[in-house]
């Protein structure tokens, strides 16, 4: 990770967690996060929850799908319950973004999956990059 950009940081948003390989149906158990595993929600995109409880409205969910520069990336997306009865997960965001909202409502739910990302580093599933001006948008 960038040197000195720390959780809770404004800089921490534009910070992206690429994977070394896509997550498929043959290695997705391997990237379980406590009790959560990944479900494939869409051909090639999958999601795992990593805050949701039943006295809670605010739920995020890791959201691991191929980008335009043809990296896996692990971002997040909120859970948003419609008036319909439906769920739905919002526009995905930077995993930093993602990272600093979580750390927001739940500091130690937020550093727990930050270890998780470090954790997969370690093991050199993947590694995190700042993401440039022009994949802002």
């Amino acid at each position: 990770m960038e040197d000195n950009i720390k959780l809770g940081a404004k800089a921490f948003d534009k910070m992206m967690f690429t994977l070394a390989e896509p997550v498929t149906e043959a290695n997705h158990k391997k990237y379980q996060f406590e009790d959560y595993e990944m479900m494939e929600i869409a051909p090639k995109i999958w999601a795992m929850p990593v805050y949701m409880t039943a006295d809670d409205d605010f739920t995020l969910f890791f959201i691991i799908t191929k980008i335009d520069t043809g990296e896996t990336v692990m971002a997040f997306s909120q859970g948003v319950s419609e008036l319909d009865g439906e769920f739905n997960l919002s526009q995905p965001m930077n995993t930093g973004t993602g990272l600093n909202l979580l750390e927001k409502h739940d500091q130690t739910r937020a550093e727990a999956v930050l270890n998780y990302l470090k954790q997969l580093e370690k093991n050199s599933q993947g590694t995190w990059r700042m993401v440039a001006e022009s994949e802002e948008n």
